[in-house]
């Protein structure tokens, strides 16, 4: 079935959702771009649209406690990604999270696994809280919880996914971060524990300040997300040379390695 792009405008530009399927839309098309342009960009954006699908299977199945309440977090949630792309691609001023993200795309050096995390960073560390906080008040985020961390548990299953596709771009890869210890740090550790802990911790900061302090609260909170890409891209030699090796034998395109994502 061909997809129908009804979010984008003459400029190509991708406009905000509304609903969840109006997210999928958006990232059919900057996957769709990313493919075309054989932009790295096109990793998280795979990843990102496996995480939705599975998100909007979920609704109507009583695994969430309000389906209304998750789709409007996702929702919200999607758009602080979308609008970041956006406006990135019209030179307009974005977080310093996912400017530095979409920075490294530029760059040749990077791994299909550490583009993936660069998203991971400034989503769920920084968007993920703002969202929760959004679509709550002090008296009613409490009872967001459960299914904030029902999010968590369709990340950590999609997780050997991700592993098996990424497989598939290097097969040796898995075998080369585990013998270095560095398979739970760069996915499991980082994309869970944070998402339940840091995010939600975060959450409940937001939600109860206002108008310049929380201003200066998110802003603060990205310029620390920011920073922490310096320890994804390796913070040391060992870890560089390990990194290198691997960029130099992934297998395929850019597209292909996107397509890999998908599947």
């Amino acid at each position: 079935m061909a997809r129908i792009h009804i979010l984008v405008a003459a400029n190509n530009t991708i406009m905000s959702a509304r609903t969840i399927d109006e997210v999928i839309e958006s990232l059919d098309q900057i996957i769709d771009s990313c493919k075309e342009n054989e932009s790295p960009l096109g990793y998280f954006s795979a990843l990102y649209r496996l995480v939705t699908v599975t998100v909007k299977n979920k609704l109507g199945t009583n695994y969430f406690d309000d389906d209304a309440r998750m789709e409007k977090l996702d929702v919200v949630f999607a758009n602080r990604y979308l609008d970041a792309y956006s406006n990135y691609k019209e030179g307009k001023p974005i977080s310093s999270s996912w400017e530095k993200a979409f920075e490294a795309a530029k760059e040749e050096k990077f791994i299909v696994l550490q583009h993936l995390l660069f998203g991971m960073n400034a989503h769920i560390n920084l968007d993920l809280g703002i969202a929760a906080a959004e679509i709550t008040t002090p008296e009613t985020i409490e009872a967001l919880e459960p299914d904030f961390n029902r999010i968590n548990e369709i990340l950590g299953a999609l997780t050997n996914e991700v592993q098996e596709d990424l497989a598939k771009i290097w097969p040796k890869l898995l075998w080369i971060l585990k013998f270095f210890g560095r398979t739970d740090d760069y996915i499991v550790n980082f994309g869970m524990n944070i998402a339940r802990e840091a995010a939600w911790k975060f959450a409940n900061e937001v939600v109860v300040t206002n108008g310049n302090a929380r201003s200066l609260l998110i802003s603060e909170k990205d310029h620390k997300v920011a920073n922490y890409l310096h320890f994804l891209k390796g913070k040391g030699w060992i870890e560089r040379v390990i990194l290198k090796i691997i960029r130099k034998r992934e297998i395929g395109t850019v597209k292909e390695k996107i397509e890999a994502l998908e599947s």
